[in-house]
Formats: C-alpha cells, sequence, structure tokens
C-alpha cells in the first residue's frame, strides 16, 4: 500500500441480474447501478461475469446443435474494444461521476470470436486494461475463446492493487497465486448465477464460499464476490431456440465481501437486484502478513517457483516490413497499357 492510498475504502458488489442478452438496456441498468453503489459511497464497484449482456446458459441446458442462432444474438449483444464508438463510454462517465473503480464483467467480440472478459475503468474513466478468462468452463468451451497470460495482472489505483479473476478460474491456483505475486489487494471475483442448475443447487455457492475465502486468506487481500440471480428474461429468451428445459430454474446468487482473514464482512443470498456494501481497511493487510505472507517469508523461491508467459499469443503473425505500396507505379503502368 503505497502513502498515497486511501485504507479505509467502501467498496461494493452488484448482486443483480442484466437485461438478459440487450447490450444498451444492460449498460443503461449497470450505470443506474453504479450510481447507487456510489451513494452508498463505495469506491471499488464489481458486477458479475458475463453481465453485459448475460450469460449464456443454454450452453449447459440443451444440444450444441441447436446454439447458432442464439450465438449470433450474443454476438450481436457483445462489445468490441476497438470500436471508437464504444458502448462502454456511458459505464466511463458513470465511474468518472462517482469517482469509482468499477470491475465489468462483459461478453467481447473479437472478430467471428467471442470471449469471457472483465474490464477495469478508473475512478477518471479512462479504461485500466480487460482480460480474457483463461479457460472457458465445461459446455463454455463452444461460446468462448480461450484468454492468454498477456493481462493476467493487477492494476495501481487510488484505492490499492486490484485484478480478478472469473468463476472456475478461482480453481487455478497458479493463476490466483500469479495474481497474488503481484500484491494484489482488492480481488475482483465475478461469477454467474448457477445455483439454480440441476446438479449444483446443493454445492454451488459452499463452492464458491471456500475457493473466495481461500484465496482471501492464501492472497492477504480483500475478494468482492458479484453474482447475478436468475431470473425470467434468461427463460424468456432461450425458449426460442432450446424450448422448455427443467434443468434449470430462476433462483438467487450469493454475493460476499471478504476479509483476508476470510471472514464474510458483507453477504446477500436472494434473488433480488441489491448493491451490497462494506467498508474495508487495507491495513489490516499488512497485519495479516505478519501470519504468512505469501510472497515474502511465507514463500520458498529455491523450493517453489511459477513461471508466467505474458506473450500475446495472435493467430497470424506477420515477420518483417511491410513493403510499400507505389500507387505511382501502378496508375502508370495502368496509363502505359491503354
Amino acid at each position: 500500500m503505497s502513502d498515497t492510498t486511501q485504507s479505509r475504502i467502501t467498496v461494493a458488489a452488484i448482486h443483480a441480474a442484466p437485461v438478459f442478452m440487450n447490450l444498451n438496456k444492460t449498460v443503461e441498468k449497470a450505470v443506474g447501478l453504479i450510481e447507487e453503489a456510489s451513494r452508498q459511497g463505495a469506491r471499488v464497484i464489481v458486477f458479475p461475469e458475463a453481465f453485459m449482456p448475460g450469460f449464456p446458459y443454454w450452453v449447459n441446458l440443451s444440444s450444441v446443435l441447436l446454439h447458432g442462432k442464439p450465438f449470433v444474438r450474443l454476438w450481436e449483444n457483445s462489445v468490441d474494444l476497438s470500436d471508437s464508438q464504444s458502448v462502454l463510454v456511458p459505464l466511463q462517465d458513470a465511474a468518472r461521476r462517482a469517482q469509482s473503480v468499477v470491475v465489468m464483467g462483459f461478453n467481447e467480440r473479437s472478430g467471428g470470436t467471442l470471449y469471457n472478459s472483465q474490464l477495469f475503468i478508473n475512478q477518471d474513466g479512462g479504461i485500466l486494461g480487460s482480460r480474457r478468462k483463461l479457460v472457458p468452463t465445461l459446455a463454455e468451451r463452444t461460446v468462448w475463446g480461450y484468454g492468454n497470460g498477456s493481462t493476467l495482472k493487477t492494476w495501481d489505483t487510488d484505492f490499492g492493487k486490484i485484478g480478478g479473476l472469473m468463476c472456475w478460474e478461482h480453481s487455478m491456483n497458479l493463476a490466483r497465486q500469479a495474481l497474488i505475486s503481484q500484491g494484489i489487494q482488492i480481488h475482483a471475483s465475478s461469477w454467474p448465477g448457477l445455483i439454480s442448475v440441476k446438479g449444483f443447487d446443493p454445492i454451488f455457492q459452499t463452492q464458491v464460499e471456500a475457493l473466495t475465502k481461500a484465496h482471501a486468506l492464501t492472497g492477504q487481500c480483500f475478494v468482492i464476490v458479484a453474482m447475478n440471480p436468475v431470473n425470467q428474461e434468461v427463460f424468456d429468451f432461450m425458449e426460442p431456440y432450446i424450448g422448455k428445459t427443467n434443468l434449470m430454474d430462476t433462483g438467487p446468487a450469493w454475493s460476499a465481501i471478504i476479509h483476508p482473514l476470510s471472514t464474510l464482512l458483507a453477504t446477500e443470498t436472494g434473488d433480488k437486484d441489491t448493491v451490497l456494501c462494506a467498508e474495508i481497511n487495507l491495513k489490516h493487510i499488512i497485519s495479516t502478513k505478519y501470519l504468512l505472507d505469501s510472497t515474502g517469508h511465507y514463500s520458498r523461491p529455491e523450493v517453489l517457483s511459477l513461471l508466467i508467459d505474458r506473450t500475446d499469443y495472435q493467430p497470424v503473425q506477420f515477420i518483417g516490413e511491410e513493403p510499400e505500396h507505389n500507387s505511382t507505379s501502378i496508375e502508370q503502368n495502368h496509363s502505359d497499357n491503354e
């Protein structure tokens, strides 16, 4: 923690559902939730996984042969970060007005491929960066591409070092350690609402709580868990494509704010949109590190070490300089042939 970092701040987990598969209306709703969190004094605001415009629940509920058309709808409502007229501008403006860091889960569009991504917006409205989920889980692999290590990092803000992971990435111990090794202080833990999925319903909340508490303690950081409830809009969208399903129902979510000692500072379990807030004190990280410091006295680098590849792998790479385009000679040759 630097001398300029505020030690006591209020943080918020957005426990809310998007306007399912409607990007523009979801952005409008997100702006309102940022404003509500700001009224409660929040300076770090974390949204659920794939909040814009929603998690593709159909991938786990039906045959992949039925998924082409909903994929197109998802693609049309996803965010292209290279778009100069980006739909993100209202979010950036809202973060600036709130003077808050915002972490947004979104479907990222890059060419014909979608990625499950987190966007980090600074309190001045500038974009700190974004990152893509390293491994889409289970049937998610039919919708999302794989991220790489180029953005597995933390960002410095006036409210501490901030980074994040999504969903089952929290089971990737080396990915967690990559952030821990960079001194993460506030961890954005974004999740979809899966509590009401058959097979997950008795265990999902327990697993999320176990993984995120473990990360708080082993990383000596505060963890903000943001998860969305599942409402009827999800089923109204899916039914024309996959029919009715008995594998999932509307249901609640579990969001929380967790202390580095793994105690729960605030929790929300319900199916209503809620802005969950709690005050944290970054100085408590230092007292926790007195007990164990995962990047200091409680590490054994001569025994255990971690190699992180930050190469931004691309499907096409050009070697050498691009030849100059000589339009004059082309025009001359054309005139000579006439």
